[in-house]
């Protein structure tokens, strides 16, 4: 059974989601108040969390990044009133996996709760198949643990920073470009978004790159996307 923390304040639209999480075969804990809802995260083990963006004590964006520097990696699911890309791209930037505007429909809803349950599930098996360690150059990535360490220091990053390291250290050589980056780590189609890929890799190249001017690790490759270096 699936374990899933849901922090909204709105009443009803708690009541909606308790009923098909439920249906869902999921165990359900709800939290009105956002510095409630971040330590009941922070404490306890879920499999999702659905996460309203305006709430009372905390915000949505402020539990997902502090969450997420606190290396707390259960998937997000963010609930925003809010349309404007700029919100969107925050909270995906912020650590969120996944986010829907209110007023959403339950079967929209169900559909992005299942695939990110089966998303984690994949993860899971892929993990289990693969190697736990990768040592590339001065480059150490824990997979189970999910650390990176660069000289023996070690780096901070992001879920989606970590997620998209570890596709391209797994595939040295290939080239992804943003929209099968998108598709990979995102988990769908997120078709105009392509800015958040080259943040992301912007930002990951700013911690493991000695050099960001002339990267070692992910390399771009002209008129595609991005690859990791397949000569270390």
């Amino acid at each position: 059974m699936n374990k899933v923390l849901v922090i909204e304040d709105d009443p009803n639209i708690i009541e909606l989601i308790n009923i098909h999480l439920t249906d869902l075969d999921c165990a359900v804990d709800k939290e009105k108040n956002g510095k409630d809802g971040f330590e009941k995260a922070l404490h306890n083990p879920y499999d999702l969390i659905v996460l309203d963006l305006m709430l009372p004590g905390m915000d949505g964006i402020a539990i997902c990044q502090k969450l997420r520097a606190l290396e707390v990696f259960t998937p997000i699911l963010m609930l925003t009133a809010k349309s404007e890309e700029f919100d969107k791209v925050l909270g995906l930037e912020s650590g969120a996996d996944d986010y829907l505007t209110k007023p959403f429909g339950i079967r929209e809803f169900i559909a992005r709760v299942k695939a990110i349950l089966r998303r984690q599930l994949r993860n899971k098996e892929a993990e289990d198949q693969t190697a736990k360690e990768y040592h590339l150059g001065d480059l150490h990535i824990d997979v189970e643990m999910r650390k990176v360490s660069l000289k023996g220091e070690r780096i901070a990053l992001t879920p989606k920073e970590f997620d998209l390291l570890i596709l391209l250290a797994q595939n040295p050589g290939r080239s992804f470009d943003r929209d099968q980056l998108l598709t990979n780590i995102w988990g769908y189609e997120f078709s105009g978004y392509e800015h958040t890929v080259n943040s992301h890799i912007n930002r990951l190249r700013s911690k493991i790159e000695p050099d960001i001017s002339s990267p070692q690790y992910i390399l771009t490759t002209w008129g595609v996307g991005y690859r990791f270096n397949d000569e270390i």
